[in-house]
């Protein structure tokens, strides 16, 4: 099958490609590397023609509410647009759990749009929701006392592996359209603060993490609940403290700048097939020496 992963050289995009390809298909990788711009229309109709599933990962390089809207609305209209002239016959769409509990936020505003777009095209389509990956928590916090020091919210979260959402991912693009919204977490659940700041520890981050309900998450202030998903999601395989054996050494080795301008990264290599769906269940809070 010819596919189309829009965003395909990005972190989350690459390694769809890879579990695609692997899976025997005709992937094309659409990106501005590849000669391809969802904001002019550039190289669409050429990557798009022939294709049956077109998936979107992009994202928008800022956090800046006009241009985050901007792009998020130019870029789905021109890829929507380009499908259906094309017949494409499923659209499979990457976007956030919580995104509709966190429109004080531009970013979030502008992803409800992009989801809003999808839904009201004629393009059999099928929207994922993911939680916070665990490469990118502590790209979070909010720098505080001079930088010796983040904000962080200790609002409940569930961050899972890049990995399993990209398989879910490939899952979801090779099944019929859902014509509907579905979520994906991690299976473990922490405190936002928490778990922020044990992976600043396991990457030589000295700075304190300072609990505050106040602190914005992609400038939005969180609720308990808002990041977490509703029953019926799928629930991942891989827990945080054996990724973080896994990662420790390549946390310490990375650039720790922070920056929060992408949400969705990926991590090691491996190929997950996503169950369909499981209920959350009871929720136990887990601590890390809280």
């Amino acid at each position: 099958m010819r596919i189309v992963v829009v965003g395909g050289t990005g972190l989350v995009g690459e390694k769809l490609v890879n579990i695609l390809r692997h899976r025997g298909h005709d992937v094309v990788v659409a990106s501005r590397k590849t000669g391809v711009n969802t904001l002019t229309g550039e190289g669409l109709s050429n990557a798009i023609d022939g294709s049956r599933v077109v998936i979107d990962v992009t994202n928008s390089p800022t956090l800046d509410g006009k241009s985050v809207m901007e792009f998020f609305g130019t870029s789905s209209r021109n890829l929507l647009a380009t499908e259906e002239a094309a017949r494409v016959k499923h659209h499979v769409v990457l976007s956030v759990v919580g995104t509709d509990r966190l429109l004080n936020s531009a970013y979030f505003r502008a992803k409800m749009m992009q989801e809003d777009l999808v839904r009201h095209s004629p393009i059999p389509h099928t929207i994922l929701r993911s939680t916070q990956f665990f490469d990118f928590l502590r790209r979070i916090p909010e720098p505080h006392l001079n930088g010796t020091a983040v904000r962080v919210s200790p609002a409940f979260v569930q961050p899972i592996a890049a990995d399993e959402v990209a398989a879910a991912l490939a899952d979801l693009a090779l099944a019929s359209p859902r014509n509907d919204m579905i979520e994906h977490a991690g299976p473990e659940l922490f405190h936002l603060d928490d778990i922020v700041r044990h992976v600043m520890a396991a990457s030589g981050d000295p700075r304190a993490v300072i609990a505050d309900s106040r602190a914005r998450y992609f400038g939005a202030e969180l609720s308990n609940d808002s990041l977490t998903p509703d029953e019926g999601a799928i629930i991942g395989v891989t827990r945080f403290d054996a990724w973080l054996e896994q990662h420790a050494s390549t946390l310490r080795a990375e650039d720790l700048t922070l920056a929060s301008s992408l949400l969705h990264g990926a991590t090691r290599k491996r190929d997950f097939h996503t169950q369909f769906p499981r209920p959350r269940g009871a929720r136990k809070i887990l601590s890390l020496n809280r």
